[in-house]
């Protein structure tokens, strides 16, 4: 089951999600920061 989880971050940091989550295998921006976090917590 997802939750849903809102945040605020820098704008930097948001355009540069955008950019990379265009130009990546991830589904969409969520997928991309789920996967970034999980590995984070490794």
């Amino acid at each position: 089951m997802k939750q849903v989880f809102t945040i605020s971050i820098d704008e930097e940091l948001a355009v540069k999600i955008r950019e990379q989550a265009k130009n990546s295998p991830y589904r969409n921006k969520s997928h991309l920061v789920e996967e970034a976090i999980k590995r984070f917590l490794k």
